[in-house]
């Protein structure tokens, strides 16, 4: 925490823009969360939910985030994986309070709040999108970790190898990202929970129905030991992608 506060207080005026609160849910626990201000005094301004890796603390995802969400003009609210996974009511409901929180907030047009998820965290933003319609765009794993399990549990239970037929599943696939009702950022390869196969073949179904969802593979940078995935030029890839998407406000 102090190396992150002392990060934080390098960024100037962004010192000030960054504050801990508690998200107040249904039954009166308490989400400990990190709230970025978008910075931009009498302006209404989108706002992103950024839930971290399941192998990240909220305070490493902002440290890492804050350099890109700073000049955007939008506002964050950074929750950790194990808070949102752990507890003992649901996952969905939590986050609601999350969407609940930003939407009491003068600063944020409640018609343009996104949610980012990698990792395990994005199969949490595809729930989170399903069961709130207030969410504007979604940076998630479309549905790919559930049904992918689910596909695997039933293998395991039947004792076969095989997997359902590929048009039986592409159109299952299909009826969950049209009801995401959302426009949708997969992140595939890498780190994450899409392998790069079944990321292109979402697409690739999504652009036949007129689904609004975009593939994004992490780029790599070339280092003397090899290649490796260049995390700062993806998430800067993916802010710009929620900055387009939640640029305009909504009818009304």
């Amino acid at each position: 925490m102090a190396k992150l506060e002392a990060g934080i207080s390098q960024f100037g005026s962004l010192e000030q823009r960054v504050r801990r609160v508690e998200i107040a849910s249904w039954d009166e626990c308490k989400l400990p969360s990190y709230y970025v201000s978008a910075g931009r005094p009498g302006e209404c301004a989108p706002a992103v939910i950024c839930i971290s890796r399941e192998d990240e603390t909220g305070a490493m995802l902002l440290g890492r985030l804050l350099p890109v969400i700073a000049s955007r003009g939008m506002a964050a609210l950074v929750v950790a994986y194990d808070d949102v996974s752990t507890s003992r009511h649901g996952r969905s409901e939590i986050l609601s309070s999350c969407l609940d929180y930003l939407t009491a907030r003068h600063e944020v047009d409640a018609s343009r709040i996104g949610v980012y998820g990698e990792g395990l965290s994005a199969a949490l933003a595809t729930e989170s999108a399903l069961a709130d319609r207030r969410i504007a765009a979604a940076v998630c794993d479309g549905g790919l970790w559930n049904w992918t399990r689910t596909l695997a549990s039933v293998s395991w239970m039947t004792e076969t190898s095989h997997l359902l037929d590929d048009h039986l599943a592409s159109a299952h696939r299909s009826r969950l990202a049209r009801r995401l009702k959302c426009p949708i950022l997969v992140v595939a390869g890498g780190r994450s929970i899409v392998s790069v196969p079944e990321g292109i073949k979402l697409e690739s179904d999504c652009t036949a129905a007129r689904i609004d969802l975009k593939l994004l593979m992490p780029p790599l940078a070339p280092t003397p030991a090899g290649e490796f995935e260049n995390f700062a030029a993806c998430d800067n890839d993916i802010f710009s992608w929620l900055e387009q998407k939640l640029a305009h406000t909504s009818a009304g």
